[in-house]
């Protein structure tokens, strides 16, 4: 983060500027400028043009401006720009989540509107990574099999963009559950030196594709110390579920939908983390926030100031004045004497 503003390196020299007063009288105290008598005002024509008055007070003003130009240039006008770096948490957390067709279930809410869980999941995440920018997180999704939706990164920006394209269909459907946490576990342990390594599983079902074991692989990432925050997402009973007819419109039927979370909890227990249930958005949104919590360390930050000068330009523009000035005297504001 930066912000800019106005220093000056030698404020005293502002001082200086109690000598305009004393200069402007010293000027002004030379009395009238010397005339010659004509007889008539024709003759006078013939010697040139007449000198305005305008150029008689921009000769008084001159001196003036460029004494306070050159007094500003000695006070040393700079551009300071303070500069805050923040340096990483320490903290990797890679989230998991679950794209299999049973996610188009249209049991959770946005805005007290009827959504599916997939959408809601995504909204509800994207709120958590704003909510922890000094972190690196990266995203795994899967169905029948799991694929990179992003790597570990502190380029949030970027990491919403692809959650937000992120949709069902991908890869063939299914769960695999032991396949995506294995998945997320190799990523995490490639990077041995964070502080802290956890997993954000959310799923809605049970583990039935892949080929390794949803509990091997949670033992593997506990000996790794990488913790497993499980979230079991859906609610229990008959929900909506878009189904395409054989022309491609969409329909909605009431299926039966289950969420067993026997398997899904036991996985927060071998991992050292904790289990949640969510049945809706804002439940969704409260175990998001309780993870924030359970998982804050200390933020270190850098802080700079960086000066820029800018006496140059008051200088330059002093010496330019001096310069019309002198020029101004030796030609049109030149006196007979």
């Amino acid at each position: 983060m930066t912000a800019s503003s106005l220093a000056w390196g030698s404020p005293l020299a502002f001082w200086l500027l109690l000598l305009v007063p004393i200069f402007a009288w010293r000027l002004g105290a030379h009395g009238g400028v010397p005339t010659v008598r004509f007889p008539g005002v024709l003759l006078l024509k013939t010697v040139g043009h007449p000198v305005r008055a305008d150029w008689g007070r921009l000769r008084f003003a001159l001196p003036l401006l460029a004494w306070t130009a050159l007094v500003i240039a000695m006070a040393r006008p700079q551009l300071a720009t303070d500069a805050e770096v923040v340096k990483a948490s320490g903290v990797d957390i890679l989230v998991a989540l679950d794209v299999s067709r049973s996610m188009l279930a249209e049991d959770f809410s946005i805005g007290g509107q009827r959504a599916t869980r997939i959408d809601a999941v995504k909204q509800v995440t994207e709120e958590f990574i704003e909510g922890r920018p000094n972190d690196r997180i990266g995203i795994i999704a899967f169905a029948g099999r799991p694929y990179l939706v992003s790597p570990l990164t502190l380029n949030h920006d970027w990491l919403k963009q692809n959650l937000k394209r992120l949709r069902i269909g991908l890869v063939e459907d299914g769960t695999a559950i032991g396949s995506a946490l294995a998945s997320a576990t190799r990523r995490l342990g490639q990077n041995p030196d964070a502080k802290t390594r956890i997993i954000v599983l959310l799923t809605d079902g049970d583990n039935n594709a892949g080929q390794i074991s949803p509990t091997m692989a949670a033992e593997a990432a506990r000996a790794l110390g990488i913790k497993i925050y499980s979230i079991c997402a859906g609610s229990e009973g008959y929900a909506p579920v878009p189904i395409p007819d054989q022309f491609g419109r969409i329909t909605y039927q009431n299926i039966k939908v289950t969420a067993d979370e026997s398997q899904v909890r036991k996985l927060a227990e071998i991992g050292r983390g904790k289990f949640f249930r969510a049945t809706d958005g804002d439940a969704l949104r409260n175990i998001y926030a309780e993870i924030d919590k359970l998982e804050k360390v200390p933020i270190e930050s850098i802080r700079s100031r960086n000066f820029r000068e800018l006496y140059m330009w008051p200088l330059g523009v002093g010496f330019a004045l001096l310069c019309v000035g002198m020029g101004w005297s030796l030609s049109v504001g030149r006196r007979l004497p």
